[in-house]
């Protein structure tokens, strides 16, 4: 049997002295979609910092193993090298850097090699085409002044140019109306042609981000542990009853 690309075992993590994830077991092999779905506070955005390594969230028990490799006490630098990409619900506002700079950065750093300039340049000029983003945002400092859907979409050019392993997308359909929605699948979809063997675990509360980026499998997470998996019948049957069946 092949290796998983991600694998979580009994994963237990806490903030300071709370709990959050009480046990999660998880497999996600190369190329497949995962959902990740639950209510508020049911841990869905600490999962998502724990597996980039955020240093708030402490794992007292369990592992998370990369590619069959413990990557459990790994710094989040490591992580991203390696190849694991997270997309934040609420991407940060970072001045005095220009979106240029800060590509050229990071995918300098996943390659491990200094990439020129111009190879960055070119790679996001045929990117923004594809996104349906204005050439200009190259210039604009990181974030500022981006609204959501811009903000997302920017995301999405990031997940193109550094070619991750695995992409945790945290509510990446957070804020955005259903054009803009639209736009931003259509994006992470497009980046899936051309790096078919990316494992993709989406993070939502909502179907809609599902009829646009249709999921192999779909785990329910409630109260720090995954209660039910299965098909696309469990986003139905959350649309017609909500998490109340699922809860104690």
């Amino acid at each position: 049997m092949d290796t998983p690309l991600l694998e979580l075992r009994g994963l237990h993590v806490a903030t300071e002295e709370t709990e959050i994830l009480s046990g999660v077991d998880l497999v996600v092999n190369a190329g497949e979609i995962h959902a990740m779905m639950g209510p508020n506070g049911s841990g869905k955005t600490t999962l998502a910092s724990t597996l980039l390594g955020h240093p708030d969230y402490r794992v007292t028990a369990g592992s998370i193993l990369y590619k069959g490799e413990d990557i459990t006490e790994w710094s989040t630098e490591a992580r991203g090298k390696a190849g694991v990409f997270l997309a934040f619900q609420y991407p940060e506002t970072i001045s005095g850097v220009s979106v240029v700079q800060f590509l050229r950065q990071a995918m300098s750093a996943r390659k491990g090699v200094d990439v020129s300039a111009l190879e960055v340049r070119f790679a996001m000029l045929e990117w923004m085409d594809r996104l349906g983003m204005d050439p200009s945002f190259a210039e604009r400092y990181l974030n500022e002044g981006f609204s959501g859907g811009e903000k997302k979409r920017n995301e999405v050019l990031q997940l193109a140019l550094l070619e991750p392993e695995i992409a945790i997308l945290d509510e990446t359909d957070s804020g955005l109306d259903i054009d803009a929605l639209r736009v931003v699948s259509r994006g992470i979809n497009e980046v899936r042609k051309t790096n078919p063997a990316m494992a993709v675990l989406l993070i939502t509360h909502y179907q809609r981000i599902l009829d646009e980026i249709s999921p192999d499998r779909v785990h329910v997470l409630i109260d720090g542990h995954i209660v039910e998996s299965g098909g696309i019948e469990i986003v139905e049957k959350l649309e017609r009853e909500g998490y109340e069946g699922w809860r104690p």
